[in-house]
C-alpha cells in the first residue's frame, strides 16, 4: 500500500457544514474522496444531493450503507414515530442525537482511507454549534484520533476546520472559498429533508438560518 500524502477523505452528507469542508479540503489537498452514509435517516435525500455536489466539485464520491445504526437506538432522525425536538431539552440531549453516529462514521472513514493509503480525514463537526451532541466535541475527536491510530497502527489526522467557529463564520468560510451560492442553494441541512433554506423550524434549519442572517448583516 502506498502512502498518499496529498489526499483526504471528507465525511460528506451534502449539508452546509460538510459541503464547506469539502471545498476547504479541495484547497488543502490534491485528491479528495467524498464519503456519504445511508444510516436509515429520514432525510436520506441528502445523499443524492451530496452526489451532485461531489460531481460539481470534481471529487470521487462513495456511499456506505450503515443502516444498522438506526436499529441500535431510538432517535427522531431515523424513527418516524418520534416527534422531533425543536429545542434542546434542559436536562438531556435532543432526540435528534443519533448515538454512535460520528463514532461509526469516522471509524469507517479511517478504514476506507487506510485502504487507499490516505491518512487525512476531514469532518464538519463543531463544538461551537454542536447542539448538545457529545460526539461533536473536540475532546471526542482527539480521543478517537488516538484510538484509530492505535487500532490500525497508522498515523491518521482528523481535521475539523469548523470546530471553533459558529454558523455565521461557517457561512463566511463558504463565501471565502467561493461556494456561498452552492452551499445556500444546493445543500440539504434540514432534518425534515427540505433542501436549501429548509423547513425553517427544525434545529438544523434554525442554526443554519440564524447563522446566515448574522453573516449577511456583516456584508451590508
Amino acid at each position: 500500500m502506498t502512502d498518499v500524502e496529498d489526499a483526504a477523505v471528507v465525511l460528506f452528507s451534502g449539508g452546509q457544514d460538510s459541503t464547506t469542508c469539502l471545498f476547504w479540503a479541495k484547497k488543502q489537498f490534491e485528491t479528495v474522496y467524498a464519503l456519504s452514509f445511508v444510516y436509515g435517516q429520514k432525510h436520506v435525500h441528502e445523499v443524492e444531493l451530496a452526489k451532485g455536489i461531489a460531481a460539481r466539485a470534481g471529487v470521487e464520491f462513495h456511499v456506505m450503507d450503515v443502516s444498522f445504526i438506526s436499529q441500535l437506538g431510538r432517535n427522531s432522525l431515523t424513527d418516524t414515530s418520534l416527534l422531533m425536538d425543536e429545542e434542546k431539552p434542559a436536562d438531556s440531549f435532543p432526540n435528534t442525537f443519533v448515538p454512535g453516529r460520528n463514532l461509526f462514521f469516522l471509524s469507517i472513514a479511517a478504514v476506507f482511507a487506510r485502504e487507499r493509503g490516505v491518512r487525512d480525514i476531514v469532518t464538519g463537526v463543531s463544538q461551537t454549534d454542536y447542539s448538545g451532541y457529545p460526539d461533536c466535541r473536540d475532546s471526542f475527536i482527539k480521543s478517537l484520533n488516538v484510538t484509530l491510530n492505535l487500532a490500525m497502527d497508522e498515523q491518521f489526522i482528523l481535521h475539523t476546520p469548523l470546530m471553533w467557529i459558529n454558523k455565521a463564520q461557517t457561512w463566511a468560510l463558504a463565501d471565502e472559498l467561493g461556494v456561498l451560492d452552492v452551499v445556500r442553494n444546493e445543500t440539504l441541512t434540514c432534518y425534515n429533508g427540505v433542501p436549501a433554506d429548509g423547513c425553517g423550524h427544525c434545529p438544523a434549519c434554525k442554526l443554519r438560518g440564524q447563522g446566515l442572517d448574522e453573516y449577511l448583516k456583516t456584508k451590508k
